[in-house]
Protein backbone atom coordinates (compact mmCIF):
# COMPACT_ATOMS: atom_id res chain seq x y z
CA UNK A 1 0.00 0.00 0.00
CA UNK A 2 1.35 3.43 -0.91
CA UNK A 3 1.92 5.91 1.89
CA UNK A 4 -0.87 8.52 2.28
CA UNK A 5 1.75 11.27 2.64
CA UNK A 6 2.41 12.08 -0.98
CA UNK A 7 1.57 15.29 -2.81
CA UNK A 8 1.28 19.05 -2.48
CA UNK A 9 -0.97 20.89 -0.01
CA UNK A 10 -1.68 24.64 0.27
CA UNK A 11 -0.95 25.98 3.78
CA UNK A 12 -3.47 28.76 4.49
CA UNK A 13 -2.91 28.48 8.26
CA UNK A 14 0.60 29.93 7.85
CA UNK A 15 1.58 33.56 7.28
CA UNK A 16 4.77 35.48 6.59
CA UNK A 17 6.51 38.27 8.50
CA UNK A 18 9.04 40.12 6.37
CA UNK A 19 12.08 41.92 7.81
CA UNK A 20 13.80 44.25 5.36
CA UNK A 21 16.75 46.61 5.75
CA UNK A 22 20.49 46.51 6.37
CA UNK A 23 19.96 45.62 10.06
CA UNK A 24 17.25 42.98 9.45
CA UNK A 25 19.45 39.95 10.23
CA UNK A 26 21.15 41.65 13.17
CA UNK A 27 17.78 42.71 14.59
CA UNK A 28 16.26 39.21 14.35
CA UNK A 29 19.47 37.73 15.76
CA UNK A 30 18.87 39.78 18.92
CA UNK A 31 15.24 38.70 19.28
CA UNK A 32 15.04 35.01 18.36
CA UNK A 33 16.48 31.75 19.73
CA UNK A 34 18.50 31.03 16.58
CA UNK A 35 21.45 32.61 14.84
CA UNK A 36 20.30 34.91 12.03
CA UNK A 37 23.57 36.86 11.75
CA UNK A 38 25.32 33.87 10.15
CA UNK A 39 22.29 32.67 8.18
CA UNK A 40 23.60 31.47 4.80
CA UNK A 41 21.66 31.72 1.52
CA UNK A 42 21.16 27.94 1.30
CA UNK A 43 19.82 27.35 4.81
CA UNK A 44 16.74 28.09 6.88
CA UNK A 45 16.35 28.32 10.63
CA UNK A 46 13.77 27.03 13.07
CA UNK A 47 13.47 29.68 15.79
CA UNK A 48 11.27 30.85 18.64
CA UNK A 49 10.34 34.32 19.87
CA UNK A 50 10.06 34.25 23.67
CA UNK A 51 8.94 36.42 26.56
CA UNK A 52 11.48 37.60 29.14
CA UNK A 53 10.52 34.45 31.09
CA UNK A 54 11.54 32.23 28.17
CA UNK A 55 7.97 31.32 27.16
CA UNK A 56 7.31 30.93 23.44
CA UNK A 57 5.10 33.57 21.81
CA UNK A 58 5.68 32.30 18.27
CA UNK A 59 7.80 29.87 16.28
CA UNK A 60 9.25 30.50 12.83
CA UNK A 61 10.95 28.94 9.88
CA UNK A 62 13.14 31.84 8.71
CA UNK A 63 15.37 32.33 5.67
CA UNK A 64 16.94 35.04 3.54
CA UNK A 65 15.39 36.06 0.24
CA UNK A 66 18.26 38.50 -0.23
CA UNK A 67 21.01 39.93 1.97
CA UNK A 68 18.69 42.51 3.52
CA UNK A 69 15.37 40.65 3.15
CA UNK A 70 14.39 37.88 5.59
CA UNK A 71 11.10 35.99 5.70
CA UNK A 72 9.69 34.37 8.85
CA UNK A 73 6.95 31.79 8.30
CA UNK A 74 4.66 31.38 11.33
CA UNK A 75 1.13 30.43 12.31
CA UNK A 76 -1.26 33.06 10.95
CA UNK A 77 -3.26 33.18 14.19
CA UNK A 78 -0.29 34.52 16.17
CA UNK A 79 1.12 36.72 13.40
CA UNK A 80 -0.55 40.10 14.18
CA UNK A 81 0.37 40.04 17.89
CA UNK A 82 3.88 38.75 17.12
CA UNK A 83 4.50 41.42 14.49
CA UNK A 84 3.28 44.14 16.84
CA UNK A 85 5.51 42.93 19.67
CA UNK A 86 8.60 42.44 17.48
CA UNK A 87 8.11 45.92 15.98
CA UNK A 88 8.29 47.44 19.50
CA UNK A 89 11.94 46.35 19.69
CA UNK A 90 13.09 47.76 16.33
CA UNK A 91 13.80 51.24 17.77
CA UNK A 92 16.79 52.64 15.85
CA UNK A 93 17.64 49.49 13.91
CA UNK A 94 17.48 49.86 10.14
CA UNK A 95 14.85 47.18 9.77
CA UNK A 96 11.26 47.37 8.60
CA UNK A 97 8.82 44.63 9.61
CA UNK A 98 5.61 43.88 7.74
CA UNK A 99 2.90 41.25 7.31
CA UNK A 100 3.79 39.89 3.87
CA UNK A 101 1.34 36.97 3.94
CA UNK A 102 -0.56 38.26 0.88
CA UNK A 103 2.67 38.49 -1.14
CA UNK A 104 3.61 34.82 -0.83
CA UNK A 105 2.11 31.39 -1.45
CA UNK A 106 3.03 28.53 0.89
CA UNK A 107 2.76 24.83 0.13
CA UNK A 108 3.75 21.64 1.91
CA UNK A 109 5.30 18.95 -0.29
CA UNK A 110 5.38 15.37 1.01
CA UNK A 111 6.81 12.13 -0.28
CA UNK A 112 9.42 13.35 -2.74
CA UNK A 113 12.64 11.73 -1.63
CA UNK A 114 15.52 14.03 -0.79
CA UNK A 115 18.98 13.50 0.60
CA UNK A 116 19.03 17.09 1.89
CA UNK A 117 19.35 17.64 5.64
CA UNK A 118 16.55 19.40 7.52
CA UNK A 119 16.57 23.21 7.25
CA UNK A 120 18.58 23.22 4.02
CA UNK A 121 17.15 25.46 1.34
CA UNK A 122 17.03 25.05 -2.44
CA UNK A 123 16.14 27.98 -4.69
CA UNK A 124 13.71 27.35 -7.56
CA UNK A 125 13.52 30.61 -9.52
CA UNK A 126 11.81 33.15 -7.24
CA UNK A 127 10.65 30.37 -4.91
CA UNK A 128 12.49 28.45 -2.22
CA UNK A 129 12.07 24.94 -0.95
CA UNK A 130 13.06 24.20 2.64
CA UNK A 131 13.70 20.64 3.74
CA UNK A 132 11.71 19.79 6.88
CA UNK A 133 12.04 16.86 9.25
CA UNK A 134 10.49 13.73 7.70
CA UNK A 135 7.29 12.15 8.99
CA UNK A 136 6.90 8.37 9.05
CA UNK A 137 9.99 8.13 6.83
CA UNK A 138 8.43 10.38 4.19
CA UNK A 139 10.50 13.39 3.09
CA UNK A 140 8.74 16.75 3.51
CA UNK A 141 9.49 20.29 2.44
CA UNK A 142 8.04 23.78 2.73
CA UNK A 143 7.69 25.71 -0.53
CA UNK A 144 7.52 29.52 -0.37
CA UNK A 145 7.07 31.51 -3.56
CA UNK A 146 5.52 34.72 -4.87
CA UNK A 147 1.72 34.71 -4.61
CA UNK A 148 1.35 34.85 -8.40
CA UNK A 149 3.77 31.97 -9.08
CA UNK A 150 2.34 28.63 -10.22
CA UNK A 151 1.98 26.06 -7.44
CA UNK A 152 4.68 23.38 -7.23
CA UNK A 153 3.93 20.36 -9.41
CA UNK A 154 2.52 17.21 -7.87
CA UNK A 155 -0.72 15.45 -6.93
CA UNK A 156 -3.02 17.32 -4.54
CA UNK A 157 -2.55 16.37 -0.91
CA UNK A 158 -5.40 16.87 1.56
CA UNK A 159 -4.31 19.71 3.90
CA UNK A 160 -5.53 17.59 6.85
CA UNK A 161 -2.95 14.94 5.89
CA UNK A 162 -0.26 17.62 5.81
CA UNK A 163 -1.30 18.71 9.33
CA UNK A 164 -1.01 15.09 10.40
CA UNK A 165 2.50 14.93 8.88
CA UNK A 166 3.45 18.00 10.95
CA UNK A 167 2.38 16.13 14.09
CA UNK A 168 4.19 12.95 13.06
CA UNK A 169 7.32 15.00 12.36
CA UNK A 170 7.28 15.86 16.06
CA UNK A 171 8.00 19.60 15.78
CA UNK A 172 5.14 21.75 17.06
CA UNK A 173 4.30 25.14 15.59
CA UNK A 174 3.23 27.72 18.18
CA UNK A 175 -0.43 28.64 17.63
CA UNK A 176 -2.77 30.92 19.62
CA UNK A 177 -3.92 28.00 21.81
CA UNK A 178 -0.42 27.49 23.29
CA UNK A 179 1.09 31.00 23.37
CA UNK A 180 3.28 31.36 26.49
CA UNK A 181 2.70 27.71 27.50
CA UNK A 182 6.22 26.42 26.80
CA UNK A 183 9.92 27.11 27.11
CA UNK A 184 11.53 25.92 23.81
CA UNK A 185 12.96 22.72 25.32
CA UNK A 186 9.46 21.63 26.43
CA UNK A 187 8.83 21.22 22.68
CA UNK A 188 12.30 19.71 22.02
CA UNK A 189 13.38 22.76 20.01
CA UNK A 190 17.01 22.42 21.13
CA UNK A 191 17.09 18.90 19.61
CA UNK A 192 15.77 19.89 16.16
CA UNK A 193 17.82 23.00 15.41
CA UNK A 194 15.55 25.59 17.05
CA UNK A 195 17.90 26.96 19.73
CA UNK A 196 21.49 28.14 19.43
CA UNK A 197 23.23 28.15 22.82
CA UNK A 198 26.35 29.92 21.54
CA UNK A 199 24.66 33.09 20.33
CA UNK A 200 24.25 36.24 22.39
CA UNK A 201 21.27 37.66 24.19
CA UNK A 202 17.62 37.51 23.18
CA UNK A 203 14.47 37.85 25.31
CA UNK A 204 14.21 34.85 27.65
CA UNK A 205 17.74 33.63 26.90
CA UNK A 206 18.78 33.19 30.53
CA UNK A 207 15.79 31.01 31.31
CA UNK A 208 16.28 28.92 28.16
CA UNK A 209 20.01 28.46 28.84
CA UNK A 210 19.49 27.66 32.50
CA UNK A 211 16.91 24.99 31.79
CA UNK A 212 19.36 23.37 29.38
CA UNK A 213 22.63 23.41 31.28
CA UNK A 214 21.63 22.45 34.79
CA UNK A 215 19.88 19.21 33.94
CA UNK A 216 16.58 20.76 34.97
CA UNK A 217 14.55 19.68 31.95
CA UNK A 218 11.44 18.18 33.51
CA UNK A 219 9.18 18.34 30.44
CA UNK A 220 9.62 17.09 26.91
CA UNK A 221 7.51 16.76 23.80
CA UNK A 222 6.23 13.35 22.73
CA UNK A 223 4.12 12.09 19.84
CA UNK A 224 0.93 10.40 21.03
CA UNK A 225 -2.24 8.75 19.74
CA UNK A 226 -5.80 8.88 21.09
CA UNK A 227 -9.08 7.41 19.88
CA UNK A 228 -10.88 10.65 20.82
CA UNK A 229 -10.53 14.04 19.16
CA UNK A 230 -7.57 16.10 20.40
CA UNK A 231 -6.90 19.82 20.25
CA UNK A 232 -4.01 22.12 21.11
CA UNK A 233 -4.32 23.45 24.65
CA UNK A 234 -6.01 20.38 26.15
CA UNK A 235 -4.54 19.21 29.45
CA UNK A 236 -3.08 15.73 29.90
CA UNK A 237 -3.35 13.83 33.20
CA UNK A 238 -1.52 10.86 34.63
CA UNK A 239 -4.06 8.52 36.28
CA UNK A 240 -2.44 8.59 39.76
CA UNK A 241 -2.37 12.41 39.85
CA UNK A 242 -5.96 13.41 39.23
CA UNK A 243 -5.60 16.93 40.65
CA UNK A 244 -2.61 18.21 38.68
CA UNK A 245 -2.25 18.11 34.88
CA UNK A 246 0.98 16.43 33.79
CA UNK A 247 1.16 18.08 30.39
CA UNK A 248 -0.51 19.84 27.51
CA UNK A 249 -1.43 19.02 23.92
CA UNK A 250 0.68 21.29 21.69
CA UNK A 251 -0.64 20.29 18.26
CA UNK A 252 -3.10 17.68 16.99
CA UNK A 253 -4.51 16.26 13.76
CA UNK A 254 -6.82 13.43 12.72
CA UNK A 255 -4.88 10.26 11.84
CA UNK A 256 -5.68 8.67 8.47
CA UNK A 257 -6.07 5.27 10.15
CA UNK A 258 -8.61 6.61 12.67
CA UNK A 259 -8.34 8.49 15.95
CA UNK A 260 -6.07 11.49 16.47
CA UNK A 261 -2.33 12.00 16.74
CA UNK A 262 -0.77 14.82 18.73
CA UNK A 263 2.43 16.38 19.96
CA UNK A 264 2.11 16.54 23.74
CA UNK A 265 4.49 18.22 26.16
CA UNK A 266 4.71 16.09 29.30
CA UNK A 267 6.48 15.88 32.62
CA UNK A 268 9.10 13.18 32.15
CA UNK A 269 7.93 11.37 35.30
CA UNK A 270 4.39 11.14 33.91
CA UNK A 271 5.63 9.92 30.53
CA UNK A 272 7.57 7.17 32.28
CA UNK A 273 4.61 6.25 34.53
CA UNK A 274 2.22 5.96 31.57
CA UNK A 275 -1.55 5.63 32.07
CA UNK A 276 -2.11 9.04 30.47
CA UNK A 277 -5.48 10.61 29.76
CA UNK A 278 -6.78 13.73 28.05
CA UNK A 279 -8.74 16.46 29.88
CA UNK A 280 -9.13 14.52 33.15
CA UNK A 281 -7.59 11.53 34.92
CA UNK A 282 -10.41 9.26 33.68
CA UNK A 283 -10.59 10.83 30.21
CA UNK A 284 -9.74 9.26 26.87
CA UNK A 285 -6.49 7.26 27.02
CA UNK A 286 -3.36 8.62 25.38
CA UNK A 287 -0.73 6.26 23.99
CA UNK A 288 2.83 7.54 23.49
CA UNK A 289 4.55 6.74 20.21
CA UNK A 290 8.30 6.78 19.48
CA UNK A 291 9.78 10.20 18.80
CA UNK A 292 10.90 10.56 15.19
CA UNK A 293 14.28 12.11 16.13
CA UNK A 294 16.82 11.65 18.94
CA UNK A 295 16.80 14.09 21.86
CA UNK A 296 19.98 15.93 22.70
CA UNK A 297 21.18 15.06 26.19
CA UNK A 298 21.31 17.88 28.73
CA UNK A 299 24.58 19.67 28.10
Amino acid sequence: MSHPLHGVAPLPSLGVIRAQGEDAAKFLHGQLTQDFALLGPDEARLAAFCTAKGRMLASFVGFRRAADDILLVCSRDVLPATLKRLAMFVLRAKAKLSDASAEFALYGIAGESSAAAPWTLAREGDAVRIQLYPADGQARSLWVGPAAAPAPAGPALDPALWQWSEVRGGIATVTAAIVEAFVPQMLNYESVGGVNFKKGCYPGQEVVARSQFRGTLKRRAFVAHCDAELAAGQEVFQAAEAEQPAGLVAQAAPAPGGGWDAIVSLQLAAAEAGDLHVQRAGGPALQLLPLPYPLLADV
